[in-house]
């Protein structure tokens, strides 16, 4: 009897519906890779839509509002670079990972530059395709930052790119309101002059850390209102640099 009820119990929970955590669009004009997608995020919990077109696939993006898009690259009707830039400009927020046999790196900037959120390369790993399409999404829920940014009597506008401060406007380089951006988002966190340079001036583009200290001087001058004596953008010595607002 406690056997039967059991099997019964199982047999129940093999026909209870899954609750999916979302759908994703998968655009494949391949029978067979079409089937191992579907399969891929299906044992993720995602709902699996499928398209072997472009058309089918804009026609779907539009019903579905999926969470995340998969994208070939070489589709009939409507190629994926075509559908990647048309998908960013009805929702920016939307994920599109292109998933190509392309390897040719001008393809990949490319596809960035229209609007891309990555690009995974065939043959791929499932757990890297998923991981990547799971950033990607983790990536949108973040809420957005605001573009107006206050401390002390300053006020910034990521955004517009202008400041403020006591009412008077301040000009900035470009350069700088990147770095004072980087600060506004790691607020209170000690910064070495290592992970500066490699975060705002990047890892192709390589100065020394002199290059840190006089652009922090520089942001000194214009926001401090004693640069001497700052109170905001602090020297942490032996160790880097701090912004507190």
């Amino acid at each position: 009897m406690i056997r039967e009820m059991q099997l019964a119990t199982e047999a129940q929970n093999d026909i209870l519906p899954v609750v999916s955590l979302g759908a994703i669009l998968i655009i494949e004009d391949d029978p067979r890779m079409q089937k191992v997608l579907r399969r891929v995020f299906s044992q993720e919990r995602y709902s699996a839509v499928v398209a072997g077109d472009g058309q089918t696939g804009l026609d779907l993006f539009r019903r579905e509002h999926p969470l995340a898009v998969i994208l070939d690259l070489i589709l009939p009707n409507i190629s994926g670079r075509e559908l990647c830039q048309t998908f960013k400009q009805l929702s920016a927020e939307t994920p599109v990972v292109v998933l190509s046999a392309i390897t040719d790196v001008a393809d990949k900037v490319l596809l960035l530059e229209l609007g891309a959120d990555d690009y995974v390369t065939k043959p791929f790993s499932p757990r890297e395709l998923t991981a990547r399409v799971q950033a990607a999404i983790r990536r949108q829920r973040k809420p957005t930052p605001p573009t107006i940014y206050r401390f002390a009597d300053c006020e910034v506008d990521f955004k517009k790119m202008t400041v403020r401060r006591g009412g008077n406007s301040v000009v900035l380089t470009a350069h700088e309101f990147k770095l004072l951006k980087f600060f506004s988002e790691n607020a209170e966190r000690v910064l070495t002059r290592d992970v500066l340079l490699n975060e705002v001036w990047g890892y192709n583009l390589y100065p020394t850390t002199r290059t840190v200290d006089n652009q922090i001087l520089k942001l000194r001058q214009k926001l401090e209102s004693d640069p001497a004596n700052p109170k905001h953008l602090l020297t942490i010595y032996g160790a880097g640099y701090k912004f507190v607002p």
